[in-house]
This record gives structure tokens, C-alpha cells and sequence, in this order.
């Protein structure tokens, strides 16, 4: 007798929950994955295969694929489980709802207006709008295509005439500003990368001059993109500055707060983010210190309406009932949409504001703590004070490349390298709330390990 789905998809599922816990069990062992071959086991061909040996396909797959929840990996800017979001994950994956009207996603809508409303009032937008995301990168691209579009209301329809605009970053910004640039028709040339300070901040007096020098020139500032918590060093923008100079030019102020976002949470470290409320647009992701598992990024607007009035197209075929309020697709890049909503609103539920203050201030302490044994041990030379969670260090006389290579490849640590000035530092990021000062002590040590066995090449 045929089975019914509710009866193969069970299965599945406890065939999945089976394979979740074993390598959940390995991660303590295992967590930059195990040296098997699985290359001879990815082929796809023209027949399909029994039940059993695809569970033993994946099997082999998972456990030789990294996994970010481990205590050794500092590699990325997120990490760690929440246990919680990831069960709405799955839960999402079995309703498999795309976002784009009330009609097919019913409340799934009204939980991403709840926690898109309760980010923007965590920027401190009122009034403010927002939308999910997939990913920081496609989130900047939806405030600088908003910007363009506020600074050239007639290129929508006409396109660009043969003006010369521009766009402003940080030497340390995301390279997502460069490639929308390109993507928006602005142009990567047209990117002002300006300087940073010793602590990696944008330097706002020679933000002043460049834009001086380009209106001189003929140019149109379309966009400021000031950084909260950069790649490398993991610094804070001075955001009241750039504000302030951002009204007194008439140019659209962008907070890219795909990694510090989530600092709104803290008393103790919000600071960092004095004066997000006087931004225009705000990129949060919370797939990174939130631990909600990705992607899953926020594009909040601080005035209502932008998202439907740069968006929007006419689709009856789609569009078929509700007010636009209740149908996201109106205000989205994109179409077909996932439903990142719910595995952030159940974090949230559980975690409540309180939780996620602790979370965020749990990770600035796994960061300082990092910082002052790196400080304390000759071995070490601490390139600069961490401002929040990203660590970067070097091992003296030697290349930090090169010891993080042989560490991955000895599947001692998952951790990445990154330039500091003129200086190549081995990156810590502390965004596992989970770990503890032994998993760091731990860390450290195999990192001197690794580099006792011969001299590397200083990136001195």
C-alpha cells in the first residue's frame, strides 16, 4: 500500500533528528568537519536511489562539513546555536511559505511586522519600515538603490542622464558598497573610500573633504554608508558626526549594522551606536550576534512608505487580496521570498530583550578576555583594543596566513586572517556565546602550537 506524505515525511524527519543529534554529539571533536572523501559520493545521474544509502550520503556529507556551533570556530561573524530558532527553522522548511502575500503566509506576515517593528524601534525609528533580508550584502543594495532613487527621483523611469554621482565609505567598509555601486549603475569607481582612523573608524574630517572636493568637481553625493562594527577590527563609525554632517549636506546616511546591530540591545555598549536614530536606513543581521541561524538580515527604513513607493510593480496575478500592508512583496527586491520571520520571533520570544542584552555583553567579555591574555603572553602582539567583538592579534615572527592555514588544514581551529594598517592579524571573533575562557586559553594554545613546529613569514 502506498504510504502518504505525512507517513514519508515522518520518516524523514526522524531519520533527520537521528542524524541532527550525531552530529551534534561529533561537534566537541569535529567541528571543522572530518577528512573524508566524499567527492566519489556527489555525482548526480539518471537513476535515483533507495531511501538508506541517500541518509548514508548525507551522513558522510554532514559530518564532513564544517559547522559554525563547534568551540573551535572563530572563523566567521556568527556562531553557535540557538536551539530554539533552529527548530523554526525546520518547522519553516516543513510549511515552506513564501513571503510575499497574507493570502499564501498568513501569520508568518504578521510575525515579520512584528519583528521588523521591534527592530526599528531598537534604532530608535518611530516611524520606521522595514523588511528580511537574505543576507547584509542584498540589504545594503536595498538602501543604496532607495538613495539613488530619493537623490534622482526621475532615474526610476528615465535612467541615468550622464550625471556623475557618488557614494561614501570607509576603507574598512564591507565590499558590498563597491559591488552595489556597480549593481545600481553608480559605478565602483564612483566609491569614495574614506580614510580611518588608529581605531579603524572613519576619519569624518576627510569625509568632509572629499565630498567638498567632488561637489567642486561636478559630482552628486548620493549616499554616506557609515559602518557599525566592521569586518576586520570590528569598530563603530562615529555615528552623531557623520549625522550631523550627512543633514548639513542634504546626503542619505546608511548604517551598515549587519554585525553591530544588535549592540541596541546592551545598556553597557549601545553608546557605540549613539545617534543610529538620525540615519536614513539601517542593515541588521541577526543571523550574526543574535545567533538566529542564516541568513536572515533586516533593511529598516526610517520613513514610512520608501520600501512601496521604489518596489512596488503591478502584479494582479499575485497581488490578489489584502491591502498592501499585509503583502511584504510590494516593498522587496525580490519575489519569491523565504520566511526568515519565524526563527527570529521565536528567539526573541524566548530570549526576550533581556536575553539578547545578556548574549551581547557575554560576547564583548569572551572578546575582552581574549584580549588580555593575547596582551599578557609574549608569544602574542595585540595589533588593537577590540571596541567590540572581533580580536586581531599576531604570533610574532611569523605569517598570520600561514598559521591559520595549517590550522584549518590540521583541523586544529576554524579562524581567519585580515590587514590591520600594514599589518596581516589572525581574526578571533568571540560571537559564540556558548564558549567559555577555557575554549579561548584552548584556542591560543593551538595557535602556539601550530607555530612552535617552525618560523613562519612575519606580515610585519
Amino acid at each position: 500500500m502506498k504510504r502518504s506524505l505525512a507517513e514519508r515525511t515522518g520518516e524523514a524527519l526522524e531519520h533527520a533528528f537521528a542524524l541532527a543529534r550525531e552530529i551534534v554529539r561529533a561537534e566537541e571533536e569535529l567541528p571543522a568537519g572530518t577528512s573524508a572523501d566524499v567527492s566519489g559520493g556527489i555525482h548526480l545521474g539518471p537513476a535515483g536511489h533507495e531511501l538508506s544509502e541517500v541518509l548514508e550520503a548525507l551522513r558522510r556529507v554532514v559530518r564532513a562539513t564544517p559547522s559554525s556551533a563547534g568551540p573551535r570556530f572563530f572563523n566567521q561573524l556568527f556562531g553557535g546555536r540557538v536551539p530554539v530558532a533552529t527548530l523554526a527553522e525546520i518547522l519553516t522548511t516543513l510549511t515552506n511559505t513564501s513571503m510575499y502575500t497574507f493570502k499564501v503566509g498568513g501569520p508568518q506576515i504578521l510575525i515579520e511586522k512584528e519583528v521588523v517593528a521591534r527592530m526599528a524601534a531598537r534604532v530608535g525609528y518611530a516611524q520606521g519600515e522595514g523588511i528580511l533580508a537574505p543576507g547584509g550584502s542584498l540589504a545594503n543594495l536595498t538602501a543604496m538603490i532607495v538613495a539613488r532613487n530619493e537623490a534622482l527621483p526621475e532615474l526610476r523611469e528615465r535612467g541615468f542622464e550622464g550625471g556623475r554621482h557618488t557614494v561614501y565609505t570607509s576603507e574598512a567598509g564591507h565590499y558590498s558598497t563597491k559591488k552595489n555601486a556597480g549593481l545600481t549603475g553608480l559605478g565602483r569607481g564612483n566609491v569614495r573610500e574614506v580614510a580611518t582612523d588608529r581605531r579603524g573608524r572613519m576619519d569624518v574630517a576627510d569625509l568632509k573633504r572629499l565630498l567638498a572636493e567632488d561637489r567642486a568637481a561636478g559630482f552628486c553625493p548620493i549616499m554616506i554608508n557609515a559602518t557599525a562594527g566592521t569586518t576586520v577590527l570590528g569598530a563603530f563609525d562615529p555615528l552623531r558626526e557623520i549625522a550631523e554632517l550627512a543633514a548639513e549636506e542634504r546626503v542619505w546616511l546608511h548604517v551598515d549594522g549587519a554585525l553591530g546591530g544588535s549592540v541596541l540591545f546592551s545598556e553597557r555598549h549601545r553608546a557605540l551606536l549613539e545617534a543610529a536614530d538620525q540615519a536614513d536606513s539601517f542593515t541588521w543581521n541577526a543571523h550574526k550576534m543574535m545567533g538566529v541561524p542564516l541568513s536572515c538580515s533586516a533593511i529598516l527604513m526610517k520613513r514610512r512608505g520608501l520600501l512601496d513607493k521604489h518596489f512596488n510593480e503591478r502584479a494582479t496575478y499575485l497581488f490578489q487580496a489584502d491591502a498592501d500592508e499585509l503583502n511584504p512583496g510590494t516593498r522587496s527586491i525580490q519575489c519569491g521570498r523565504r520566511n526568515d520571520a519565524l526563527k527570529v520571533w521565536a528567539a526573541w520570544l524566548f530570549h526576550g530583550d533581556e536575553g539578547f542584552r545578556e548574549r551581547v555583553d557575554r560576547l564583548f567579555a569572551l572578546a575582552s578576555y581574549a584580549a588580555k591574555q593575547i596582551d599578557a603572553d609574549s608569544a602574542f602582539e595585540l595589533l588593537a583594543r577590540p571596541e567590540s567583538i572581533n580580536v586581531c592579534f599576531e604570533l610574532k615572527g611569523h605569517s598570520s596566513a600561514e598559521i591559520c592555514h595549517r590550522l584549518d588544514e590540521e583541523r586544529r581551529l576554524k579562524i581567519g586572517f585580515g590587514q590591520v594598517g600594514e599589518r596581516e592579524a589572525i581574526r578571533l571573533v568571540c560571537i559564540n556565546p556558548d564558549l567559555d575562557e577555557r575554549d579561548l586559553d584552548r584556542a591560543l594554545d593551538e595557535i602556539k602550537t601550530v607555530g612552535a613546529r617552525g618560523p613562519g613569514v612575519s606580515s610585519a
